[in-house]
């Protein structure tokens, strides 16, 4: 009786020989565990075989792969190490249980001029802050679907924040993606710079445009939100991995079934709300100010808080 391969690297895998493997860790699917979470059309159209063969590969990977538990109590002492980044505002801090946390990912989503970049510009500053005043020693890394970065708003923020301007700047890593393969492939390859230059903080700014602008049409819709899962899934794995924080903001649309209220609903469906883990509603108010909706947080209650949006940065 023929011996059972001990599957340990990608060509153990059935139908997974070198040029297969190649294609897939170019791809970014580089590990068993990347295997075993990807989607079986995915994997078919990244490694170039059957749909079949796809799923033998994503079960046998599956089956390889060592489910690992913690007990409550060890979770506790890892949740007493989350950092967080300040947003410059104390109340915006009390309202999220003390500034973006790390291990996570936070979205914004709000009407255009709402305020959602200028908070991401906030972050990519205040990242670089040490520890105890609100920062992480860390750098930033700044995913610009929309051409919003602007360098004169971070300088005028660091200026305030006690920064030297340039050396802000410098912290601050900026990839502009122009489609929405550039936007995923950015992540796929941001590890390196992770490691080598301290980021602690990822802002994808806008997270839903590119998704929004190439997939048209209720056709094209399941393609997409497969694809945004998978993106959501890379920010959330660098995010546990490097212990840093996640920023992204999101577009909105008016939902014609809410006939009461406010009809402004994010975009990205469910896949989007159950990924991130702070959801916040920013709406704007009388001259600078904003308010800041906290929609759902697994710690935090609902809420909201005023904030002002200044030349130089987010302050009470």
């Amino acid at each position: 009786m023929a011996k059972e391969k001990v599957v340990r690297e990608l060509e153990d895998l059935p139908g997974i020989g070198e040029t297969t493997a190649a294609k897939l860790k170019a791809a970014g699917i580089d590990t068993l565990d990347k295997v075993a979470a990807t989607a079986p059309f995915a994997l078919s159209e990244k490694a170039g075989i059957s749909p079949d063969a796809a799923k033998k590969a994503i079960q046998a990977a599956q089956e390889a792969v060592t489910l690992n538990f913690s007990t409550g109590d060890e979770i506790s002492e890892k949740r007493k190490a989350i950092g967080r980044i300040t947003t410059a505002s104390g109340d915006f801090n009390e309202l999220i249980g003390g500034g973006v946390e790390t291990n996570g990912i936070t979205e914004t989503y709000g009407r255009f001029a709402s305020g959602k970049t200028q908070i991401g510009f906030q972050l990519a500053v205040d990242v670089q802050l040490p520890r105890e005043k609100g920062g992480l020693d860390g750098t930033a890394l700044f995913i610009d679907t929309e051409s919003t970065f602007r360098p004169e708003r971070i300088e005028e923020i660091a200026k305030r924040m006690g920064i030297d301007p340039k050396k802000a700047l410098s912290n601050i890593f900026v990839i502009s993606a122009h489609t929405t393969d550039e936007q995923t492939l950015s992540l796929e390859r941001a590890e390196k710079l992770i490691q080598e230059k301290n980021v602690k903080l990822i802002i994808v700014d806008s997270l839903t445009a590119l998704f929004r602008s190439e997939y048209v049409g209720r056709g094209a819709l399941g393609e997409r939100q497969q694809k945004l899962n998978m993106h959501l899934h890379r920010l959330q794995r660098l995010a546990d991995k490097y212990d840093l924080a996640v920023y992204v903001t999101n577009q909105v649309m008016d939902n014609p079934a809410i006939l009461f209220g406010d009809p402004t609903t994010p975009i990205g469906g469910n896949i989007l709300a159950h990924a991130a883990t702070t959801m916040l509603y920013l709406r704007k108010s009388k001259e600078e100010k904003r308010i800041v909706r906290l929609v759902d947080s697994p710690s935090m209650p609902e809420g909201e808080c005023v904030i002002k949006i200044t030349p130089q940065g987010i302050s009470e």
